[in-house]
């Protein structure tokens, strides 16, 4: 079941941040088991954030970004948001 706070994204933020996650590890040949690794987030988290289940904090922003070797604000831009 979705929490609260996804709930309350009426305009799918978290959907659209979860697609640019899913996008550029795609882009770059990553497994999903391989970037939550990389970032040192569980694999199933990583899977909700993708799907945009959960409200990414921005810690785990950062671990994402720097896992990709990135800016936090790139997967931002990738989401135009």
């Amino acid at each position: 079941m979705a929490r609260v706070s996804v709930k309350l994204d009426k305009d799918n933020y978290l959907v659209q941040l979860g697609a640019a996650v899913r996008a550029r590890r795609v882009a770059l040949a990553l497994s999903q088991e391989a970037l939550a690794d990389y970032a040192e987030i569980d694999r199933s988290h990583m899977g909700k954030i993708e799907r945009g289940e959960r409200n990414v904090t921005f810690l785990n922003i950062v671990k994402i970004a720097n896992a990709f070797q990135c800016k936090p604000s790139d997967l931002f831009i990738d989401a135009g948001l």
